[in-house]
């Protein structure tokens, strides 16, 4: 006879607590940041740490001395040499957003969509890496 109980091994009530999100000023203050604490994540938000207009390099640093994973929908960050450069230094796990006209609902909808991939990830593999996360969801790893 099987026991009815969930083991806590297959449980998925509770997130690694070692991964915090932190949300770039890119995707806003509050709708990313709020679906994902419904979800029982950890957050950092951009504009709680530093003024808006910071340079991509300071908090890109911000990020690295504390560890967390960054979520953007600055697609371009990785083709700018400095802001590349500041990402590979500082050692990143970075999820980019690239559903560039959605709205802020349907870009939380995307990383919760995607959190489960995004948790294996970044739970995985060390940083530095980039990957994107699709409006529908979906996370690809790119070469860094």
């Amino acid at each position: 006879m099987r026991s009815k109980k969930r083991s806590a091994r297959s449980s998925t009530s509770t997130p690694p607590p070692s991964i915090v999100f932190f949300i770039d000023r890119s995707l806003g203050r509050y709708d990313v940041a709020e679906a994902l604490r419904a979800q029982a994540m950890a957050v950092e938000v951009h504009d709680d740490h530093l003024p808006q207009d910071a340079a991509d390099e300071i908090w890109l640093a911000l990020a690295g001395r504390n560890d967390w994973v960054v979520l953007t929908k600055d697609k371009r960050i990785r083709f700018r040499p400095l802001e590349r450069q500041s990402l590979l230094d500082a050692g990143l796990r970075a999820f980019v957003f690239t559903g560039a006209s959605a709205t802020g609902h349907q870009t939380a909808a995307a990383f919760v969509s995607a959190l489960p991939a995004m948790l294996r990830l970044a739970g995985s593999k060390r940083g530095p890496w980039i990957a994107t996360v699709s409006r529908g969801g979906l996370v690809q790893l790119l070469e860094t």
